[in-house]
């Protein structure tokens, strides 16, 4: 029997990553490759740092980013070369062309990217230091990564960003964190200065610039802590709120793992949604909540606690929630006893997913005994109290019990 044909394909798409010392840096391959390609798109600073070399015609990225992408793939088969900064795929164009390509139908030569030249200019190692980007993406989402003795990389968005940042950190009360802006890193016009987040940044920042943060251990106080449980005074809430000890051992049942979408039904104040988020890297959250005032106020907490990505629903469960993403866990803080709720979320959690339930009133303990009958699961009766004053003397003050129904729902056949 003849062995099957198996057709190789020959990349028809190159990505070339250029820094700031344009033609100098690129190999002799990357030369080559650009000189003879039929087309070569790239931002207007791209193109002008590889400029006479191309022969081909030369294509600026449009806006929307979109249609870059588009013209790029309408191109399927001839030859072309897509200019990027350092390395294309650090947050850069090379995984987003990526996804409608296969692997063989592209390459890639990249060069040092920014975090790369950085590391080497401040002699940081690069595995121990945190990237986050606030290029088109909230300030917040820098929070969860200021530790004591930290150091983070924040890629900017413009020449405007360090002034902010330093501005942020001096209202969060981290004024001592050291900062360093390096400006067009790897070219002629390179420059690296230091200054403390209350000094302010520098006035003639460029537009073409990333920060290095080191953190010292002094702002402990200030830094969030990196467990499940964050105290209740981190929370703007209206009383509406799973309290901290009772929120710990929650998430510990729900258990996030990154990647995963958390539907936070009766979100109150946000506060499980959020710490799931900030649990594992990339988890995402729904929180559902039907009083407006509410629902503001969650995303205010996620804007404070640094996981502005939060997606609040504004809506009284069981309504909306057949429109959402199936979820890989559920958490009910309030509606449970209300008539679909259960049984919607149940039927939309994936399998494997958990389910967690905390009811404080015996109705919805009722509803819990018949969902554990149906379903499965455990129930567990969880008591706290606190010490206060009482007089001039102390006591400690039981909160209301918290009946909580843990469930994983099992992998069908």
């Amino acid at each position: 029997m003849p062995e099957p044909h198996i057709q190789s394909v020959s990349p028809w798409l190159t990505l070339i990553g250029v820094g700031e010392d344009g033609l100098h840096g690129l190999s002799h391959t990357a030369k080559s490759l650009l000189e003879h390609a039929d087309y070569v798109f790239g931002g207007e600073r791209h193109l002008a740092l590889v400029a006479p070399l191309p022969q081909g015609q030369c294509v600026a990225w449009p806006t929307p980013f979109s249609a870059g992408v588009q013209q790029v793939l309408a191109l399927r088969g001839q030859s072309v070369v897509v200019l990027a900064s350092g390395d294309p795929f650090f947050y850069g164009v090379g995984s987003v062309l990526a996804r409608s390509l296969g692997r063989d139908e592209m390459m890639c030569l990249p060069a040092p990217s920014s975090v790369a030249l950085a590391c080497a200019r401040l002699g940081w190692a690069r595995e121990q230091c945190h990237v986050v980007s606030v290029c088109g993406r909230p300030m917040a989402r820098i929070r969860p990564f200021l530790q004591p003795r930290s150091r983070l990389f924040v890629l900017s968005a413009d020449a405007q960003t360090p002034h902010l940042l330093a501005e942020w950190l001096v209202s969060m009360g981290l004024g001592e964190v050291r900062c360093y802006v390096m400006e067009a890193l790897g070219g002629p016009n390179e420059r690296c200065r230091s200054f403390m987040a209350h000094e302010g940044a520098p006035a003639d920042v460029g537009a073409l610039n990333l920060l290095g943060l080191e953190i010292p251990a002094s702002t402990a106080a200030q830094c969030l802590p990196q467990c499940g449980g964050l105290p209740d005074s981190c929370f703007e809430h209206d009383g509406q709120l799973t309290r901290q000890e009772i929120r710990a051992v929650t998430l510990s049942a729900l258990a996030p793992r990154a990647g995963e979408l958390l539907w936070d039904i009766g979100g109150g104040a946000g506060s499980v949604s959020i710490e799931w988020m900030l649990a594992a890297q990339a988890c995402r959250a729904i929180a559902i909540e039907s009083m407006p005032e509410r629902a503001a106020r969650i995303v205010r907490n996620a804007q404070a606690l640094g996981v502005p990505d939060l997606q609040v629903l504004q809506a009284r469960a069981p309504d909306g929630l057949a429109a959402l993403e199936a979820p890989d866990a559920v958490f009910v803080g309030g509606g449970a006893s209300r008539p679909g709720v259960l049984e919607q979320a149940w039927a939309a959690l994936r399998p494997g997913g958990r389910m967690v339930v905390n009811a404080v009133v015996v109705e919805t303990e009722s509803r819990l005994v018949q969902a554990m009958q149906e379903w499965g699961g455990r129930l567990t009766r969880l008591s706290v109290a606190r010490l206060d004053g009482v007089g001039s003397f102390h006591a400690f003050r039981p909160a209301m019990t918290v009946t909580q129904w843990v469930v994983s729902k099992p992998y069908t056949p």
